[in-house]
């Protein structure tokens, strides 16, 4: 290392003699084992998102990357993609309740501390649910390879079980443990916990579950210590090496003899060093190098292979990410080698490599992994293209995804088959904002497609959530001769119009929207509907129930195909009946439902229906 031990101000110019020996034992069959192998890091470009008034360095997972790559330490082959995990996932850990209440400005504001605006409070909670992805994605990598993987985000251990705190909202840790165990993994956990802040949350969820350890050594408790499972050591302010590293020599290794893991999960926070802008103790350079290699050391020794996940947690301040750089390289050629000054020279180098990574060879789901400028990224940048933050003005992205998964649309698609949907908010659409679900990760398949739209002009007085476009439909469902193609269909339908629209009418409830309004293209988008909506002009409703009576003992397949061709006669002028589309709605609010289902209404429908009687085209 180039950096001396000794610091301005600190009164530890040289570690203490017996650590330096203790930790050094394994290094040489550690350093054999490692050199030449890549390091399974996990990444995602969401990482990058930063509140201005947080010291959060937004590159510094970008910046650890850049100098693994220009050290010849990095090929795309070691880097995995985070994928932000499903919301029931999350729902193993945190209350339903507090994962909604985060698309409020004010929960939010507290956990940051900070005033946010509709964006910035979007990407973080991005930014954070990819971290938990990132922290599920280590894990599993860990466990396959029985090796070491790091994720370069996470480590939000202050979150609970219904709150968020200390710049966390969701807990990555506990979430990728339980995940684990609902997968079957039995084994006990160990959670090294290295942050200069105490690991609160992680042991709070997991105080009474006596198979995850939570070991912290912190500046101060944030919270009860109690725990089944737990080791909370707290060193107070103004720490320097030898306290730090002696605690850690004395106590750690007893832990692990005690626990027996099948799985660490390290948070090398790098905040407990000198220079962090927020911590209080002095740990050197070499003290924080130390640390980490002692750990790995524990967990490796009598040549055991235990799996360890890593992810980064604290580090603030524009050198924090020094730390990692220098404790990965050591992990992955077994030299600890200086990250350069000149921070800018090693990022242009990085957007050379990104650059040219092909999405595919990097395991993630192609066109989730760009570094190229979006409709999306130039918002908000060139005049006239205002950024969309929230769907429908109102939800978050991960807001919409909690009501789908409330209120059951999500496990209806699961019992279809489709074990993994994942959820896609766009809000660029020039017609109308759109969610989209997929079949899973990868997005191979469509299952439903959905624009939407606020409108004040199709009903006077009302207010209506628009339906410009819905597709749902079932890739591994089959037609048949009891089961024909729809116009337009090229997959049978998923059998779930009527949970949507009961969604849509919950989503008009919150917004107090007056009701759901959509003009249908075809006989049958209507006729499949028909139970719960109803055309807003007397004359078209009288119509369609003049169709329905005529195709009563008719396929509805056929029946649309007859009159889209034009096979439906007006008895009184004998002219075909041509479909137009036209507006249909299913009210909510008690003004609407008077308006298309009064006695008014039905007076003028049962009016109409002299003038529309039908037959069949001879």
């Amino acid at each position: 290392m180039t950096e001396s031990p000794q610091r301005r101000g600190s009164n530890h110019p040289g570690l203490p003699s017996r650590v330096i020996h203790e930790v050094r034992r394994g290094w040489r069959r550690l350093n054999l084992r490692f050199t030449g192998s890549g390091l399974a890091t996990v990444y995602h470009e969401a990482y990058e998102h930063s509140l201005g008034v947080v010291p959060l360095d937004p590159e510094r997972a970008t910046k650890i990357l850049a100098f693994l790559a220009e050290e010849g330490l990095f090929e795309s082959a070691d880097l995995f993609v985070a994928r932000a995990p499903a919301l029931r996932t999350m729902l193993n850990v945190h209350d339903p309740d507090y994962i909604e209440s985060l698309q409020r400005h004010d929960v939010v504001e507290r956990i940051f501390g900070v005033p946010l605006t509709d964006e910035e409070l979007e990407r973080v909670v991005e930014m954070q649910r990819f971290a938990v992805g990132g922290t599920i994605q280590a894990t599993r990598l860990a466990l396959q390879n029985r090796g070491v993987a790091v994720n370069l985000g996470g480590g939000q251990h202050h979150a609970t079980r219904n709150a968020g705190m200390g710049f966390c909202l969701f807990n990555d840790i506990a979430v990728a443990v339980t995940r684990l165990r609902t997968r079957g993994f039995r084994e006990p956990v160990l959670v090294v916990d290295l942050d200069i802040h105490d690991g609160n949350g992680t042991r709070a969820i997991f105080a009474q579950d006596p198979s995850v350890h939570t070991y912290s050594i912190h500046g101060e408790d944030w919270g009860d210590t109690a725990a089944v499972g737990s080791t909370s050591i707290a060193l107070g302010a103004d720490v320097g090496d030898e306290v730090y590293l002696g605690t850690l020599l004395k106590t750690l290794p007893e832990v692990f003899a005690e626990t027996k893991p099948g799985l660490v999960i390290y948070l090398a926070g790098a905040d407990p060093a000198d220079d962090d802008v927020l911590g209080n103790w002095r740990i050197s350079p070499r003290g924080m190098m130390v640390r980490d290699q002692f750990v790995i050391e524990i967990a490796r020794r009598k040549n055991r292979r235990m799996p360890i996940a890593m992810v980064l947690g604290g580090g603030y301040g524009p050198r924090s990410w020094k730390y990692t750089a220098r404790f990965l390289s050591w992990l992955i050629c077994g030299r600890v080698i200086e990250p350069p000054g000149n921070e800018e020279l090693t990022l242009r180098r990085f957007r050379e490599i990104r650059n040219t990574i092909d999405p595919s060879s990097m395991t993630s789901e192609p066109g989730d992994f760009t570094w190229k400028l979006s409709e999306e990224d130039l918002a908000g940048i060139l005049p006239g293209i205002p950024r969309q933050t929230r769907f429908l003005s109102y939800f978050s992205r991960h807001g919409v995804e909690l009501l789908l998964e409330r209120f059951g649309i999500l496990d209806q698609i699961r019992v279809r088959g489709f074990e993994s949907p994942t959820v896609d908010v766009d809000l660029t659409h020039p017609v109308g904002q759109t969610v989209r679900i997929y079949d899973g990760p990868e997005r191979r398949e469509l299952l439903m497609e959905l624009r939407v739209n606020r409108d004040s002009r199709m009903v006077p007085d009302c207010e209506l959530l628009t339906i410009e476009w819905l597709l749902l439909q079932n890739p591994k469902a089959d037609f048949g001769p009891y089961r024909r193609p729809l116009p337009g269909q090229n997959h049978p339908g998923l059998g779930m119009l009527r949970e949507v629209l009961g969604w849509l009418v919950m989503v008009a409830e919150v917004l107090e929207l007056d009701g759901i309004g959509y003009v249908p293209s075809n006989f049958h988008v209507a006729a499949q509907s028909r139970r719960m909506v109803a055309f807003i002009e007397p004359k078209y409703e009288a119509w369609m129930r003049a169709l329905e009576e005529l195709f009563h003992d008719v396929p509805l397949a056929e029946a649309s195909r007859i009159v889209s061709e034009g096979g439906v006669v007006i008895e009184a002028t004998g002219e075909p009946l041509i479909w137009k589309g036209y507006a249909m709605v299913l009210p909510v609010s008690d003004r609407l439902k008077e308006k298309v289902s009064g006695e008014d209404y039905d007076r003028e429908v049962d009016e109409f229906a002299e003038t529309a009687k039908l037959r069949l085209a001879e």
